[in-house]
């Protein structure tokens, strides 16, 4: 289930408008992957990945390595800090 969920998250991230260079917030991010679940659905989400990939294959694989990224950054628990 957690791989499943953690999928859709990635392809909802690749078809969203957010760029590398932007270095978005975690915020910005979970923002994004909300929006383009709702927008999309996971089958569009999908099918969005699947087109680039068939289109620009050298584009998407670097893309999908930064989404990988951001989503790993996003699994590490956030540390509060106590004053």
């Amino acid at each position: 289930m957690i791989s499943t969920v953690r999928e859709l998250a990635a392809e909802a991230l690749f078809v969203s408008c957010l760029q590398p260079s932007e270095c978005p917030s975690r915020e910005t991010v979970e923002d994004a992957i909300t929006t383009m679940i709702l927008r999309h659905g996971s089958d569009g989400c999908a099918a969005g990945v699947a087109s680039e990939f068939g289109d620009h294959p050298d584009v998407a694989v670097r893309r999908m390595e930064w989404v990988r990224s951001e989503l790993t950054e996003m699994l590490v628990p956030r540390v509060s800090v106590l004053h």
